[in-house]
């Protein structure tokens, strides 16, 4: 890390406090928003040298083009597919690497010490933004501001809205506004194992649309929506036809996330408060919250949020052989976790954040640690902590850089619930017709309660 970097960092940390309670956080000068695509810093604002031991490599621009493996389509192949272990954590050496893991992923260590393993593989860096996304991000360097606890403003939709983070709220609005995508349908899988492996499957259809990539999309209507959201449950048979719908609004103070849900056994729509926070998932049997879903979602403004630096961590990376076409879910699901022979970790550095809950709110979750991939603003690892103080819920990203698209996207999300000795994956669709589409574009009629009804018909 450069000394520059170093002493930026230290001035964030201390300062982050003393700043949370402004009501907008100061943009970046032009000099700093320079930096960005340069020699210094990515467009996304990750440094491009690598670590002092070469251990983390430098970036050199990322995947520039598709893989030759791959023959078009939805499904990607594995550009690493020859890459082999350099080495594998287990309970018997965790100890010796300690220092680069969080204290969620030390604590599955000792939960199941027989079954579970960290294979680590070479780090490899392929992210590589769109150049519309670099011009976007390079905008919000210069404008973009937070508003309050729960809110942005002056934001360019798809840019990363804090590409230089002074402060922990920056990084959280990083992850939550970070390129997803012009838009995306997909198919995909939730499995929620009992302690013996015992599952069933939980199938959604996801289909999400940037408001400024609608094909009906007119400047000035509904611009303070990020995104739309809608998801249908497609099996079991006992829940299908139930419909979530959600516009994510970008000033959460002026105006809070609107949701409905359409429930198929009712044949009615309603509005969904509890979309919201602790609010219950969607078929997730007590296993995580609303705001688990993608990492981390939603308004944050119930936590005070601290930035405590960079560090060097191993996160899941690269993980193309979770998403590998036709591989059996009964190799992918195990009791207690996932199959980890088909996980990979490389080394990264990660964004440190800890939200702890603000005074005069709730939250089953008094504290949260997030970190957060340098290269593409992803959550990689998210510690939960319960109100006594104990580790609780960890959650991890299985990501990779769909090439096809130019996002970084997650293979699988997983939380494990330490207590229950159970966890939560999602995103199941190697056994699916089709893979995440990119290329599908939408009207904004098909995200408004009124195409709930129509949606949901079983």
């Amino acid at each position: 890390m450069k000394p520059s970097f170093k002493l930026k960092v230290l001035a964030s940390t201390l300062l982050a406090s003393s700043i949370a309670a402004a009501p907008a956080f100061a943009k970046v000068d032009q000099a700093q928003a320079d930096k960005l695509g340069g020699s210094e810093l990515t467009i996304s604002g990750a440094e491009v040298a690598g670590n002092a031991d070469g251990t983390i490599p430098a970036w050199d621009g990322g995947m520039k083009s598709k893989p030759a493996c791959y023959k078009g389509g939805d499904f990607l192949c594995n550009p690493y597919a020859d890459d082999k272990p350099l080495f594998t954590i287990t309970a018997q050496n965790v100890d010796k690497y300690k220092d680069k893991l969080t204290p969620g992923q030390a604590a599955m260590f000792k939960k199941y010490p027989d079954t579970y393993r960290m294979p680590v593989y070479q780090s490899r860096r392929p992210y590589n933004a769109p150049e519309r996304i670099a011009k976007l991000t390079k905008a919000n360097a210069l404008k973009t501001e937070t508003v309050g606890n729960t809110g942005m403003k002056n934001l360019e939709l798809q840019g990363y809205p804090f590409p230089i983070p002074q402060n922990g709220l920056e990084v959280v609005w990083n992850h939550i506004g970070r390129y997803r995508g012009d838009s995306l349908e997909r198919t995909i899988g939730q499995v929620t194992p009992q302690v013996n492996g015992n599952y069933s499957m939980v199938m959604f259809n996801d289909q999400l649309g940037v408001l400024t990539q609608l094909k009906d999309y007119k400047p000035g209507e509904d611009d303070n929506v990020m995104f739309y959201f809608k998801q249908q449950v497609t099996a079991p048979s006992r829940l299908a036809g139930n419909v979530l719908l959600v516009h994510e609004t970008i000033d959460q103070v002026n105006e809070p996330r609107r949701a409905w849900i359409y429930n198929a056994g009712q044949r009615r729509v309603r509005r969904a408060p509890q979309v919201s926070y602790d609010g219950p998932g969607t078929a997730a049997d007590g296993l995580r919250t609303s705001d688990n879903f993608d990492m981390f979602n939603g308004a944050p403004d119930r936590y005070e949020w601290t930035l405590k630096g960079k560090k060097e961590i191993y996160i899941p990376y690269n993980s193309y052989k979770l998403d590998e076409k036709g591989l059996p879910y009964d190799e992918m699901i195990k009791p207690g976790h996932i199959n980890q022979d088909l996980a990979r970790y490389e080394l990264h550095r990660v964004w440190e954040v800890e939200g702890n809950l603000r005074k005069g709110t709730r939250h089953i979750y008094a504290k949260r640690t997030m970190f957060l991939d340098e290269d593409s603003w992803l959550a990689s690892v998210i510690d939960h902590y319960d109100g006594r103080g104990n580790l609780w819920r960890i959650a991890e990203s299985h990501q990779l850089f769909s090439y096809n698209a130019g996002v970084q996207a997650y293979a699988l999300e997983v939380l494990y619930d330490l207590n229950a000795g159970r966890y939560l994956a999602l995103g199941f669709e190697n056994n699916e017709s089709k893979g995440s589409n990119y290329d599908v574009r939408f009207s904004k009629t098909e995200f408004q309660p009124a195409a709930l009804r129509r949606a949901g018909v079983r």
